[in-house]
């Protein structure tokens, strides 16, 4: 497929063993984006001039048989919401404009540390307020690569589309409320969503003066394009870093190789009064009926939830530690014993949900209601099937388990009526991101590989 389509895995074999040289594969990236970023808009600061000089010393290295590790001069770029140093981070919010961190936030350093060159920062919406679109008064729009006229989602779609486009192998993307697997779905590549406190959340947004709120729900996670990338990119950023001490010291395992036959599988084409499109609904039917063909045991079962209560109560929860605690629109700041209770129930969903994965290995479910759709004003009704949705839907297939925690990869499948792509979910037991990789994988294998977007 060439240098800007191989995956970061294989990239990085090809330069060890002198197939290709990091300068090799940093041009080529940053020729790619110069022919395509103009119509997506995805990458919107470069750092060439260092990128060039790390791609001589990891040339250099290579040189002396010395290997920086399992990026060893594989170019990145990473989401303009991790703090990188020396390398504007604006999070698309015009006070942040000409922030220069002077520190790599923990993701960013890991990545470095194993070698990886950082080449630049692609687009996120302001704050990364929005999982559908990707938008902001510093930098613009970002779209589609597969049709420019749609969404790339958000806020990650700058990651997703130069990831989709050849721009970049690999990007490390956030998920508060689908912001990793909705940008995946959109875009066609893969995304994994970790179990919360996974990966450590230091250097994410960088310039923020208050205290820390945001403690739960949001994860980073990898967008690549295979599974297996997924999986190394994953290995390398999670773990305790010493700062953030949420994340626990718990071991990353090795991916296992995982049979299909005899794996059990539920699968759910949407959620209790979650509106999700035939074409949607479709294609989780379909892979379902796909996977019993290996042995798979398949079926339509869902624990014993109110999900519509659920995104209600995920809702509520990411407006209170979000807003910080401040005053609401009401004038009534939200108090200890509300925060508190909040929690208390948050946990009883997290409960039934490990029941529920201590029989089934795995849920197959949408990532979103719908394919990319055309560009328009943030929080207007999108039409699903002819019917006019609440906009914010767009996320609740992916919010849920923000709510409960769990891991969720979303896989690309297939393409709709309209060639955009469609993905499917794949969500596991907490703390078991190891063996969702190796299932995914799997899965993946009677879904099928990545496909470039048309023209590129």
């Amino acid at each position: 497929m060439g240098i800007v389509f191989s995956s970061a895995t294989q990239l990085a074999a090809d330069i060890r063993e002198g197939q290709v040289s990091a300068r090799d594969a940093l041009e080529a990236h940053l020729a790619q984006i110069e022919a395509h970023n103009p119509a997506v808009n995805a990458v919107v600061t470069l750092d060439a001039e260092r990128a060039y000089e790390r791609a001589r010393e990891a040339d250099a290295a290579s040189a002396h048989g010395e290997n920086w590790g399992p990026l060893h001069g594989v170019p990145f770029t990473l989401k303009d919401a991790h703090a990188t140093a020396g390398v504007r981070t604006t999070t698309g919010f015009p006070p942040f404009a000409d922030q220069v961190p002077k520190a790599d936030g923990t993701v960013a350093a890991r990545l470095k540390a194993a070698g990886g060159i950082l080449m630049g920062k692609p687009n996120v919406h302001q704050m990364l307020g929005d999982p559908a679109q990707t938008i902001n008064p510093i930098f613009g729009r970002t779209t589609n690569p597969w049709d420019v006229d749609r969404v790339p989602g958000g806020s990650s779609g700058g990651a997703a589309a130069a990831v989709a486009a050849g721009m970049t192998p690999f990007d490390l993307g956030t998920d508060l409320s689908g912001s990793i697997r909705i940008p995946a779905h959109f875009c066609g590549v893969y995304g994994l969503k970790p179990t919360e406190h996974r990966v450590p959340l230091t250097g994410l947004i960088p310039g923020l003066s208050t205290p820390k709120s945001v403690r739960i729900m949001s994860c980073i996670g990898p967008m690549a394009r295979t599974v297996e990338d997924l999986a190394l990119l994953y290995s390398i950023v999670a773990g305790p870093d010493g700062i953030d001490t949420d994340v626990p010291p718990v071991p990353v395992d090795d991916v296992p190789a995982i049979e299909l036959t005899g794996l059990r599988i539920a699968v759910a084409p949407t959620f209790p009064g979650f509106p999700a499109s035939t074409e949607m609904r479709g294609a989780v039917e379909e892979i379902a009926r796909q996977l019993r063909s290996p042995g798979a045991v398949v079926d339509e079962v869902l624990p014993p939830l109110d999900f519509g209560q659920e995104l209600e109560r995920a809702a509520a929860l990411i407006l209170m530690t979000t807003g910080a605690f401040q005053p609401s629109e009401e004038g009534q700041p939200t108090t200890l014993d509300e925060y508190l209770a909040a929690l208390d129930r948050r946990d009883l969903s997290m409960m039934v949900w490990e029941r529920f994965f201590s029989e089934w290995d795995a849920l197959i479910c949408p990532p979103s209601m719908l394919a990319a759709f055309p560009h328009c004003e943030p929080g207007s009704p999108l039409p699903v099937d002819g019917q006019d949705v609440f906009y914010w839907m767009v996320s609740a297939h992916a919010t849920v388990f923000n709510y409960s925690g769990h891991p969720a990869v979303a896989l690309p499948y297939t393409v709709n009526r309209d060639g955009l792509p469609i993905g499917v979910q794949i969500v596991g037991k907490r703390w078991s991101d190891s063996r969702l990789l190796g299932i995914a994988q799997a899965v993946s294998e009677v879904a099928g590989p990545f496909r470039r977007p048309p023209g590129f």
